[in-house]
């Protein structure tokens, strides 16, 4: 397996180092005025720079694990998802730092480094939860990177979008329903912000790449998305398992998540949830900045649907 790079080691100490450090991490406007178009030299520099201005100092070894009612760790122990979001999180940052290696423009390589640093960060956020509350784990697998390394970074990062979208949702409806307690979902918060951080800077990562490719390149570019794509919904499917030789966390993450809250919501409440937290967390960016678009497409298409399936048959 490569070696997963380090997490930025700047720490926040004071609470309001902590209160600024979290304003900073959700709001933020590129220094160059006017429009931008995208594809541009402006482009580049304003995306390249979103995940350093935007850096949130928390310390994984210093995050405050509060103390569980029994009845409340039970539960939260028993989630079918920390093993898998332990491996997803140690992938990702592997991934995005092999594809480092293939990028010839320097400031785009140091965000990636930067972004597969708090990829690492995570799973130190996840590991020290599964100790702090004694959650049994599986042996960690070997992973085995991909040949070919866009294509691993294609593939995080579409993962990234689809169960960022869906977490938005899970995570705000474990928070209103108590399944999670406030203390727990303060901790995790920063985590769930820092993946909204990650698919916009991919986003513009995607269309300033598009635009500066030449036009058989596009062409051989777009077929490799549309194979990421069929690929991850083949895993997603559960038809694949361990398709990439990475023991299929990606296909699983999301979908054993939404299992566990299954008795908490209804697929209709969960993607209005879903829409209304991606456009709440985005909302703070530099508006010239491309969002994510195409998993709050797909669920505005499935929220509209389902609510005519429910006037139709009146449940």
């Amino acid at each position: 397996m490569y070696d997963l790079p380090l997490a930025p080691t700047e720490t926040a100490t004071s609470e309001e180092e902590v209160v600024s450090a979290d304003f900073h991490a959700r709001h933020w406007e590129f220094s160059e005025p006017g429009p931008i178009q995208v594809g541009s030299d402006a482009h580049y520099r304003m995306f390249t720079a979103l995940l350093g201005a935007t850096y949130n100092p928390y310390k994984p070894a210093v995050l405050d694990w509060p103390k569980l009612e029994p009845e409340t760790l039970a539960r939260i122990t028993a989630l079918p998802i920390w093993d898998i979001a332990v491996q997803t999180e140690i992938k990702a940052a592997a991934r995005i730092a092999f594809y480092t290696h293939t990028v010839r423009h320097e400031a785009l390589r140091a965000a990636l480094l930067h972004m597969a640093g708090e990829e690492a960060r995570h799973k130190d956020v996840l590991s020290r939860l599964v100790a702090a509350y004694d959650i049994p784990m599986k042996p960690e697998p070997y992973y085995a990177l991909p040949n070919d390394a866009e294509w691993g970074w294609l593939v995080t990062g579409f993962s990234e979008c689809i169960d960022s979208f869906f977490a938005y949702g899970l995570f705000e409806l474990a928070k209103r329903s108590g399944y999670f307690p406030e203390a727990l979902v303060a901790t995790f918060e920063p985590v769930v912000q820092e993946e909204g951080r990650h698919i916009l800077f991919f986003a513009n990562w995607l269309a300033w790449h598009r635009a500066n490719l030449r036009w058989y390149k596009r062409i051989v570019f777009e077929l490799k998305v549309w194979a990421v794509w069929g690929f991850l919904i083949y895993e997603r499917i559960g038809i694949a398992k361990d398709v990439d030789g990475l023991e299929g966390a990606d296909a699983n993450f999301t979908m054993n998540g939404s299992a566990a809250l299954s008795k908490e919501m209804d697929l209709l409440t969960l993607l209005a949830i879903c829409l209304e937290e991606d456009k709440k967390r985005m909302a703070g960016y530099d508006s010239r900045l491309k969002r994510p678009t195409f998993m709050p497409f797909l669920g505005r298409i499935g929220l509209t649907a389902l609510r005519v399936k429910k006037r139709i048959i009146g449940h």
